[in-house]
Order: C-alpha cells, then sequence, then structure tokens
C-alpha cells in the first residue's frame, strides 16, 4: 500500500534529520565549542545561506511526504483504487524521485553551506570562534556545487511530476 511507503520514507528521513540535528550540536559541543546556528546566523550573506535554506528544505520535504501518504490513503482507501500498472510505476518514480533527489539536494546544500563558510574545517579542525571573528566566504567551493545541486534538484522534480501526473490521473479515473 503506498500510503505505508510514504509514511514510512517520512519517518526515515525525519530520523535522518534528527540525526544531522544531533551531529551539528554534539559537534559544537564536544568537538569545537562553537555555537555554528549563531556563528551562521550573523554570516547569513554568501554561502551560509545554503546551510540554513538545506535544512529548512529538508524539513519541509519531509512533511511532504506524509502529506503524500495522507493523499494515497484518501484514494485507496476512502475512493477504494488500487494503484496499477504505469500509475504504480509513477508512484515508484515520485517516492525514489523525493526521497533520494530531496534528501540528497538538501544535504548536499547543508554540506555546501558548511564548506563554504569555513565551519566544516573549523569543525573539523577542532577550532574556535575566537579564531575566527567572521566566516571568510569561500565561492570556489561553492562553484563545485552548483552542478550537483542542479541535477538532484531535477530528480527530485522528476519524482514531483510523476506524483502530479498520478494523482490527476488516478483521482479522475472512472472505477
Amino acid at each position: 500500500m503506498w500510503t505505508s511507503r510514504f509514511i514510512v520514507a517520512a519517518i526515515v528521513q525525519g530520523a535522518i534529520i534528527t540525526g544531522f540535528t544531533l551531529f551539528f550540536v554534539g559537534a559544537q559541543v564536544l568537538i569545537s565549542g562553537i555555537n555554528i546556528i549563531q556563528f551562521l546566523s550573523l554570516s547569513f550573506e554568501g554561502p551560509a545561506k545554503w546551510f540554513f535554506l538545506g535544512y529548512i528544505f529538508y524539513l519541509v520535504l519531509v512533511v511532504a511526504r506524509a502529506v503524500t501518504a495522507v493523499f494515497y490513503q484518501h484514494l485507496e482507501v476512502n475512493m477504494s483504487k488500487r494503484l496499477t500498472g504505469v500509475r504504480s510505476a509513477q508512484a515508484w518514480v515520485h517516492l525514489i524521485g523525493m526521497n533520494v533527489g530531496g534528501a540528497a539536494t538538501t544535504i548536499t546544500m547543508i554540506i555546501a553551506g558548511l564548506a563554504g563558510t569555513g565551519i566544516m574545517d573549523m569543525i573539523l579542525g577542532g577550532g574556535n570562534i575566537e579564531s575566527m571573528q567572521s566566516p571568510q566566504p569561500n565561492l570556489t567551493i561553492m562553484e563545485q556545487f552548483v552542478t550537483p545541486i542542479a541535477a538532484l534538484a531535477g530528480l527530485l522534480s522528476i519524482g514531483v511530476l510523476a506524483d502530479g501526473i498520478t494523482f490527476v490521473t488516478f483521482y479522475w479515473r472512472r472505477s
């Protein structure tokens, strides 16, 4: 049942973003003593915005997966319709595109923001906030992330388009 697949996907993706959150908090407490969020928020210009946007988009996609499950619940249970054939293939494209493309896009954005601001080097190197009064944006590093983010966003878009076509054709199909 598609409802279950999307609920499981939302739970798994929610666990992943929770893991990231715990990693960032743990890194700033145990390794570097840096308040990463405060530091990045002071430097929202440039690469830091990619961290925040990636993180927020990831959270939005977790909610979108759960909402998608509600749509499938309505179609499969309330309307007593079953996805088969091409529509089932489209639902698979959606599930994979949204989970692989969406997660990979947002995680890449998060990493790009951390790398571009120099925070990742500071965390991994055990630096401290006093040694770096303001983040030094590295736009050269950011350039290498543009193509992967665009390609992964394309995969996400394909999944979302397949989903839209599936919902519209499935919803209006005669029983």
